[in-house]
């Protein structure tokens, strides 16, 4: 395998980008975002069923499914969008639009792996299938139109995670909880009008153009979106741990909230303070303190959950 950098003048190494070849290819399908997909497993967790092999099987299945969809949508979004991430400081290294890997086979992979995700979804069950078809079709509204509408755009990437949770829900046969689509669609919301915010503050107005909905934001309404999002995911996963019927009555589920104020008011630290946030799947692995309490959050979850 072979790669070029592109340094600063000083000798500052700002990317590598691949030449053709499988890790091109492996860029493509974009394996980092595929942990948004985790979500699936709610459904396994706090559903109760989480010692049960197949009922793992099941939620494991529809995770690769989603991986699989996701990674088609992604191809057809970098397709579609091409010419304007071009312009983007760091998207212009995207594979389709550096043009390390071929426009046709690549629309024959995504064509693929939506199969591959449909097939694997109706294996599992029929309403795993309509979730998982049903975010195939939002996702291809998204990348030709719903991007570019104002604040739909965002929303359309929440109810993309609401399908996710509800497939993990449908995968295992347990009810879909009311609180864990409410906590799920706040947070999506939340995270991604951070990630509008970090766009329009990091980027040059001459790179504004590879998104048309930005012109459409204000940093001031970006803020009032976020300050609202942000205090309603916190009041609603508090609410959670101790009235929702899907968690142990002992109210020790309590103890997780922690966690997810820290994780939430370090993202609001990272966007305002060091104007990240334009990839939060990428700060969660980048950012040891937003990993750590996402790790001991999902360590105490299941610690609450296996001790009831």
């Amino acid at each position: 395998m072979t790669s070029t950098e592109t340094t600063t003048p000083a000798g500052t190494v700002l990317a590598v980008v691949p030449k053709r070849g499988y890790l091109a290819w492996l860029r493509l399908l974009r394996p980092v975002q595929w942990s948004k997909n985790a979500i699936v497993f709610a459904g396994v967790v706090f559903g109760g069923v989480l010692q049960d092999p197949a009922n793992l099987t099941r939620a494991f299945g529809i995770f690769l499914a989603f991986c699989a969809v996701s990674s088609a949508t992604y191809i057809l979004n970098d397709w579609v969008d091409a010419p304007a991430d071009r312009l983007h400081p760091r998207k212009r290294f995207r594979p389709l639009a550096a043009g390390t890997v071929p426009v046709r086979p690549a629309l024959g992979l995504a064509f693929g792996l939506a199969l591959v995700a449909l097939v694997i979804s109706a294996v599992v069950s029929w309403w795993c299938l309509l979730a998982v078809a049903g975010y195939l079709l939002l996702m291809i509204g998204y990348c030709l139109s719903i991007k570019h509408v104002v604040i739909l755009d965002v929303f359309a990437i929440a109810a993309g995670f609401v399908l996710r949770a509800v497939a993990g829900a449908a995968a295992v046969d347990v009810p879909i909880s009311a609180w864990l689509l409410l906590c799920t669609m706040l947070l999506a919301l939340f995270l991604g009008f951070g990630k509008r915010r970090s766009e329009l503050v990091t980027l040059q107005p001459e790179s504004l153009a590879y998104r048309q909905t930005l012109h459409g934001y204000t940093v001031p309404m970006l803020d009032q979106a976020i300050a609202v999002t942000a205090a309603s995911t916190l009041m609603a996963y508090a609410t959670y741990t101790f009235t929702s019927a899907d968690v142990p009555g002992n109210n020790m589920m309590m103890i997780t909230i922690p966690f997810v104020a820290f994780a939430m008011f370090r993202y609001l630290f990272l966007v305002y303070a060091k104007e990240l946030g334009g990839s939060p799947e990428s700060l969660l692995f980048r950012d040891r303190a937003l990993f750590g309490s996402i790790v001991f959050w999902a360590i105490a979850c299941l610690a609450v959950v296996l001790a009831r």
